[in-house]
């Protein structure tokens, strides 16, 4: 895809989350330190499941991929966020922005994708446990991890197709910490009224609906553990509502900052950090590192590795 010829912006200025030195070498060493345990948190989630044969199962799989997306997510935008805390001119070219538009779009549509997925993988594996291994056999696991990239990549291009070609000829100034693509359209020398209402169409609405699937299918699978067991119900209860709350943080701020793209309000900026940020942070906090057959994994990895290094030492 080509850049647009006829903008004569260049650069983005970014206003970043404050301007006041002191909040900046605050946030400066608060991000450093979340995003370097969110990196390597999703890491070594991702390693402990691809090195670890019994958890080479279905869910697993899919928990790995969702570990690789939140590290993804997080890196797409939080690096530069870092460094741009010490830097006094906060800029980024056009061909940056765009970049980050894409995989902005890109890793959000593909998460959506599998947080959906991962429901119906409790849905299927609670709510029909003898037809378990036959629906969510392997060539569906796999296919649904595709499936959510071959979406994630068509709704980022989707988005950046019409943005691309907007002319762009000042002012340069974006609101925020990264190019977010509500705050930037706006900055284009004609109206995008057409173009927001698309935003809305493909990413608030998109995001709602999905966001209410998951409530119901989280519904579905309560009340069917309910109705067989007391026990399981408070175990499922407390399952359901800890995976929700990371539902709740990341489909929230995308709903409410993309249903209203025509209005900047100043909470946007604090809804963004939650979902590029803190929710790639949870995720394996959440989904992962309180089960404990991977918690036994990781134990299981780290004294091999430290075996490893003795006899080494040792040789």
């Amino acid at each position: 895809m080509a850049w647009s010829n006829h903008s004569v912006v260049t650069k983005f200025i970014l206003w970043g989350l404050s301007s006041s030195f002191e909040l900046q070498i605050f946030y400066f060493l608060l991000f450093s330190i979340v995003y370097a345990a969110t990196v390597l948190g999703n890491l070594l989630i991702v390693v402990t499941i691809a090195s670890e044969p019994h958890l080479h199962s279905l869910m697993y799989f899919l928990l790995g991929n969702l570990s690789f997306i939140d590290m993804s997510l997080a890196s797409f935008a939080t690096p530069k966020m870092i460094t741009d805390f010490l830097s006094e001119h906060k800029a980024i070219t056009f061909e940056g922005c765009m970049t980050q538009i894409f995989f902005l779009h890109l890793l959000g549509g593909a998460e959506i994708v599998l947080l959906i997925s991962m429901s119906f993988d409790r849905y299927v594996a609670i709510c029909k446990p003898l037809r378990y291994l036959t629906i969510m056999s392997r060539r569906m696991c796999v296919g649904l991890v595709i499936l959510s990239w071959i979406v994630g990549i068509f709704h980022a291009l989707s988005q950046l197709a019409f943005t691309v070609n907007l002319p762009f000829r000042g002012p340069n100034e974006v609101d925020s910490f990264f190019c977010d693509l509500p705050l930037v359209i706006k900055l284009a020398c004609v109206d995008t009224y057409i173009l927001g209402v698309f935003m809305i169409s493909t990413s608030g609405m998109i995001a709602l609906v999905c966001f209410i699937v998951l409530v119901i299918s989280y519904t579905i699978i309560l009340v069917t553990v309910r109705q067989h067991s007391s026990a399981g119900s408070s175990k499922a209860l407390s399952t359901c509502s800890a995976h929700f709350t990371v539902v709740t943080l990341f489909f929230g701020p995308c709903i409410f900052i993309y249903v209203w793209p025509f209005t900047n309000f100043p909470i946007d900026k604090v809804l963004s950090v939650f979902y590029t940020i803190f929710t790639p942070l949870l995720n394996p906090v959440i989904y992962t590192l309180r089960n404990k057959d991977v918690k036994y994994s990781m134990r299981k990895l780290s004294s091999h590795i430290l075996k490893s290094r003795k006899t080494d030492h040792t040789s």
